[in-house]
C-alpha cells in the first residue's frame, strides 16, 4: 500500500477538501442519489486532490484495475480482499447497499425525522456499509475515510446528522470494530455506530440555543 507524506496532518488542503466533500454529500443525500460505485470514486478523487501520489492511477482507481493488477492492501495483519477479487466484491456491495436503501426510501419519506426503531435501522446500514467498505479495502488508499463518508451519506439521507467524524478517526472502539470489520464481522461497528450517534445527539441537545 503506498503512502501519501502528508495523508494524517492537519492541513488547509486536507480541511478543504473535506468541505467540498461534505457539501457533496449532502447535496447527494438531499437528493436521494442512488448510491454507487462511481460516487465513491468521486469522493476518492476529492480527498486525494492536492496531495503527491506515486502516480495518478492511485486516484479514483480501485485495486484490480489497469495499473493496480497486483495492489494488495494489509492493516496490521488482516489483508483486503485479493485484488483480483475486487471487482466482483464492489458489484455485490453496490447492488446489496442500492437495494437497502430503497426500501428504506419507501419506509422513511423524505423530511421525516426517523423514530427510534427506523434511526437503529438507518445506523445498521450505515455499519454494515461502513464495514463492508473497510473489508474489501477496494482503494490503495484512503478506505477508512471514504467508509465514514458512505455512513454520513446514509445518515443525511435520512435526516440523522453525520455522525461520523471523517477526521481524526472517531473514538468509542472504532479502530478494533474496523480490526473485525476487515475479518467479515460487521456487528462491532454497529454497536460502535449507535454510540457516537448517541454522543453526537446529546452533545447536540446541550449546545446553547440562540
Amino acid at each position: 500500500m503506498f503512502q501519501v507524506p502528508d495523508w494524517d496532518e492537519d492541513s488547509p488542503q486536507l480541511r478543504d477538501n473535506l468541505t467540498k466533500i461534505l457539501e457533496e454529500v449532502v447535496s447527494q443525500a438531499d437528493r436521494r442519489d442512488t448510491p454507487s460505485l462511481a460516487t465513491a470514486r468521486r469522493w476518492q478523487s476529492l480527498l486525494m486532490q492536492g496531495f503527491g501520489v506515486p502516480q495518478s492511477v492511485f486516484v479514483g482507481a480501485f485495486r484490480g484495475e489497469p495499473g493496480l493488477e497486483d495492489i494488495q492492501v494489509r492493516v496490521g495483519v488482516n489483508y483486503g480482499v485479493d485484488s483480483a477479487e475486487v471487482a466482483v466484491a464492489l458489484k455485490q456491495f453496490e447492488a446489496k447497499l442500492q437495494l437497502v436503501v430503497a426500501d428504506l426510501d419507501n419506509t422513511i419519506p423524505v423530511g421525516h425525522v426517523p423514530g427510534e426503531d427506523q434511526q437503529n435501522a438507518v445506523v445498521d446500514v450505515c455499519a454494515w456499509a461502513h464495514a463492508e467498505w473497510v473489508r474489501i479495502h477496494p482503494f490503495a488508499n484512503g478506505n477508512g475515510r471514504t467508509a465514514r463518508i458512505w455512513a454520513n451519506f446514509i445518515a443525511l439521507r435520512y435526516n440523522l446528522p453525520p455522525f461520523v467524524r471523517l477526521r481524526p478517526r472517531p473514538n468509542e472502539g472504532y479502530s478494533e470494530a474496523g480490526f473485525e470489520a476487515m475479518r467479515g464481522d460487521w456487528k462491532p461497528t454497529v454497536a460502535v455506530f449507535r454510540k457516537l450517534i448517541d454522543i453526537f445527539l446529546d452533545e447536540d441537545r446541550e449546545q446553547p440555543s440562540d
